[in-house]
Parts: structure tokens; sequence; C-alpha cells
């Protein structure tokens, strides 16, 4: 596997968070293109620095976003956005090294990402999209 900093996705990426995923410390987030990957479906992953390694080596989480070179730069704009969503999505708003599973981060959410994140482009605002999610919730 070859590993290359894509500064193209990381600037995608900090664009997305700072518009509807607030809670996102983007400067603990790096975006990776990959490599030489067999697997089949994978599109993209999401690692983290777990709790244990955090602990031991006295340093806060860190996330590391993972874009399967061969597969992810044939996909339309579109498609690389909802991606990139979709893997900020795993990271929990206590930023602390878990992941969101796919309960939440699922195809009718990352649409309703994916929209809200280009009303913010289209209007030139933010939004935090989990508390727009939670007050939904109450209704």
């Amino acid at each position: 596997m070859k590993y290359e900093f894509s500064m193209s996705l990381q600037i995608l990426a900090e664009d997305i968070s700072a518009r509807i995923f607030p809670h996102i410390k983007i400067e603990r987030v790096k975006c990776f293109r990959s490599y030489g990957s067999s697997t089949k479906h994978t599109v993209a992953r999401c690692h983290a620095l777990g709790k244990l390694l955090q602990k031991a080596m006295d340093i806060p989480a860190f996330y590391a976003l993972e874009f399967l070179g061969e597969k992810f730069n044939k996909l339309s704009r579109e498609e690389k956005i909802k991606i990139v969503i979709h893997e900020l999505m795993h990271i929990p708003e206590t930023f602390g090294g878990g992941f969101k599973n796919h309960d939440i981060v699922c195809d009718r959410n990352v649409e309703e990402c994916y929209r809200a994140y280009l009303y913010c482009v289209k209007n030139e605002k933010k939004i935090d999209w989990f508390d727009l999610r939670r007050q939904k919730n109450k209704f």
C-alpha cells in the first residue's frame, strides 16, 4: 500500500467540517489517498487513534481519512463530496477517538448532509447538522 497526503481532499474536508460539522477539530484530521488496495467494495475508510494509544502517548484523539485512489478517483464530484461527508460523519461529537456507526452514517443521512452542505455553500452559511438532527427528534 502506498499513502499520499491529499491537499485537495483536506481542503474539501475542512470546508465541509466548517459548514456542517463544527464539532470536528479539523487540525486533528488528515486526508490521504491510498493506492494498491485489493479490497473489492471499499472506497474510503476512517481511522482513529484509539483511547489506549492516546493515553499511552499522552496525546488527544486523531483521525485519518483514507480514500482508495483506484476507486475514489473515478467517482463524480458529487459522489466524492458524499464520500467525504460519509467519512466525516463517523467522527463523533465528543471527538474522543471513537466512531459513529452505520445506524447514523447511512445513505439517507449522508444525502441530507450533502443537501445541507450545498445549501451552506450557495448561501455562505454554516449549520450544525447533528444539532438540527437532535431538534428534529424532539418533535
